[in-house]
């Protein structure tokens, strides 16, 4: 099986990658840096170009959209800099779209499936205040899956949005509730449940249909 994760130099998309590569399966990981196999900033188009060259013709069972910053962690009402906006916006949404529609082609000859890892801070009901920008980008990831699962379903090609869990990575802090094997394990499982029947689902980790 050839899996593609963005995002696969450090946190959870590491832990995936060393993960799937472990049960034998080829990855084929990004980075924004020279760190992976393919260096990809998500929110450039150019460098999706390059990346479409370098997989030319080659079949993607699992590409995984887990690339993402959480730039505006701790701001207050008077932060929240346009800038912010438009590069969380860039790499959080913009980048997941680019990223499918880049490999569509080799997605197609599989009949793959895409996993995108938003957060519950998508939902509606996790509105406590503050994050603005990244709770409205990874809700507007959300959207974005559940769009494409209803387009793509008649090319044979499942979609599932997930929220990995509150974990121990730089983005989640030390005091997270898991690590990243955790997140890791109950992740794959999600992937590997993931089929037409299911596809367009939000859900967490450890399996439990997340409100949207």
């Amino acid at each position: 099986m050839h899996i593609v994760i963005t995002g696969a130099n450090r946190g959870i998309g590491l832990a995936l990658a060393d993960r799937f590569r472990d049960h034998g399966e080829d990855v084929t990981g990004t980075a924004r840096d020279d760190s992976a196999q393919v260096q990809l900033n998500v929110s450039n188009p150019m460098q999706h170009a390059a990346m479409a060259e370098q997989l030319k013709g080659q079949p993607i069972d699992l590409l995984i959209c887990n690339a993402g910053v959480y730039l505006d962690k701790g701001q207050n009402l008077d932060g929240y800099p346009a800038d912010m906006w438009a590069e969380s916006f860039a790499v959080n949404v913009t980048g997941v779209f680019l990223t499918v529609q880049t490999l569509l082609p080799n997605l197609r000859v599989a009949q793959g499936k895409i996993a995108i890892i938003s957060s519950q801070m998508a939902s509606h009901t996790q509105a406590p205040g503050g994050s603005y920008i990244y709770r409205a980008s990874k809700a507007a990831a959300l959207n974005l899956g559940r769009n494409l699962a209803a387009d793509l379903k008649s090319d044979g090609i499942a979609v599932g949005i997930y929220h990995p869990g509150w974990v121990q990575t730089d983005m989640g802090g030390s005091t997270a509730a898991i690590n990243v094997d955790q997140a890791a394990t109950g992740l794959i499982n999600r992937f590997d449940a993931l089929s037409l029947d299911s596809t367009g689902c939000f859900e967490t980790y450890d399996g439990q249909p997340h409100a949207y």
